[in-house]
C-alpha cells in the first residue's frame, strides 16, 4: 500500500515538473522594437519577424511606429525594449540615458541627397525647403556635413521634420520640398519618377547607422530575452545573405519596387553589412566629433563604453 502511495506520488510530481516545463516553454519572450518608418536598413528586422526566425528563439515581436527623437526616452520608460539607430542610441548615452549598443551590423550609412531635376549645383538650394527625417538624426547631421562641404549657411535653406525615411521620400514627391535625404529603395523610385540622385552623403561624416539599442536595466532583468533577440537578428543577417532572390522579392512587395530597383536596393544592403555586428571605434569616436559641435563633451570621452556585444553569439 505504501508503495502505492509512492508511486502514485512520484507520478504526479513528475506529471507537475512536466507541465510545469512545458508551461515554460510555452510562454514567448515578448519585444516591442521602434522603428521611425519603412526603410529598407530594417530588413533584417522585418526577414526576422516574417521568416518565423523570433518564433524559432520563442519570442513574440509587436514593432511600434514612433519617431526618432521620443525612442530613447520610450526605451528609458519601458514603452518598447529596442531601438535601432545606433547613432540615436550613442547620442542618448553620451546624454547620460542608460542605453546600451548590442549590436551594429551595418557602418556605412547610404543615405543620398536626392532633388528635383532643376537643381544642378548645392547653390540651388538656396531658399528652398529640404525634408530631413528630424533634428538630430542621421539626415540631420549628413545635411549639415553637406553644407559645411559647400560653404552654405543654414539659415539660407529651410528644413522640415518628417519623422522617417518614407515620410521624407512622400514630401519630395508631393512637390512640399525640393529635395531630401533617403535611402535605397527610394533613392531609384525617385530617380524613376523624374528625380535626380543629387549626391551619395555616406562619406561625409562619420556617422553608425543601423544595429539593436536596449537599456542596461532590460540586459540585467531579462537577459535571456535579449540573448535570444539578438540571436534572431543575426541569424536574419545570415538569412538575407543567403537567399537573395527571396530577399528581393520581399523588397518589391514591402517596398513596391520593380525587380530592377529591388536588385539595386540588395546589393546596397549587403554591401554595407559588416561581418562582426560590432561597431567601428573610429566611427563611434568621430559621431562624438560631431556631437561636439552642440554640446560639451569630455576630450577623452570614449562612446564605446555604451556598447556590449558580449551577447553575440560565439564567433560573431
Amino acid at each position: 500500500m505504501k508503495l502505492k502511495v509512492l508511486v502514485v506520488a512520484f507520478l504526479w510530481v513528475a506529471q507537475s515538473l512536466v507541465a510545469g516545463q512545458s508551461s515554460a516553454a510555452e510562454t514567448p519572450y515578448k519585444i516591442r522594437i521602434g522603428f521611425p518608418s519603412l526603410a529598407f536598413s530594417y530588413m533584417p528586422f522585418y526577414v526576422a519577424q516574417e521568416k518565423g526566425i523570433y518564433k524559432k528563439y520563442n519570442i513574440e515581436s509587436e514593432y511600434i511606429q514612433m519617431t526618432t527623437s521620443i525612442q530613447p526616452q520610450a526605451l528609458v520608460n519601458g514603452n518598447i525594449n529596442y531601438l535601432t539607430s545606433v547613432s540615436t542610441g550613442i547620442s542618448a548615452a553620451v546624454a547620460n540615458l542608460p542605453l546600451v549598443i548590442l549590436m551594429n551590423f551595418s557602418d556605412i550609412s547610404p543615405w543620398v541627397l536626392i532633388t528635383h531635376k532643376d537643381i544642378n549645383k548645392p547653390q540651388d538650394l538656396i531658399g528652398k525647403t529640404v525634408a530631413l527625417s528630424g533634428i538630430r538624426t542621421s539626415p540631420y547631421y549628413f545635411f549639415q556635413a553637406f553644407l559645411k562641404k559647400y560653404e552654405i549657411k543654414d539659415k539660407d535653406i529651410t528644413t522640415i521634420s518628417t519623422g522617417g525615411t518614407a515620410d521624407s521620400f512622400r514630401a519630395l514627391t508631393s512637390n512640399r520640398v525640393v529635395a531630401t535625404i533617403v535611402t535605397p529603395p527610394f533613392d531609384d523610385k525617385a530617380v524613376s519618377l523624374g528625380y535626380k540622385k543629387f549626391m551619395p552623403l555616406g562619406e561625409l561624416a562619420d556617422i553608425p547607422y543601423v544595429g539593436l539599442v536596449t537599456t542596461q536595466n532590460e540586459i540585467k532583468t531579462n537577459r535571456e530575452s535579449v540573448r535570444r533577440t539578438v540571436a534572431a537578428v543575426v541569424e536574419s543577417l545570415a538569412w538575407l545573405r543567403a537567399n537573395r532572390a527571396d530577399s528581393m522579392k520581399m523588397i518589391i512587395d514591402k517596398f513596391k519596387v520593380t525587380q530592377q530597383e529591388a536588385e539595386g536596393t540588395y546589393g546596397t544592403l549587403i554591401s554595407i553589412l559588416n561581418k562582426e555586428s560590432r561597431m567601428n571605434p573610429k566611427v563611434a569616436r568621430g559621431y562624438v566629433d560631431i556631437l561636439r559641435q552642440e554640446r560639451s563633451i569630455p576630450a577623452d570621452y570614449d562612446p564605446m563604453k555604451h556598447t556590449d556585444f558580449s551577447l553575440l553569439p560565439a564567433g560573431k
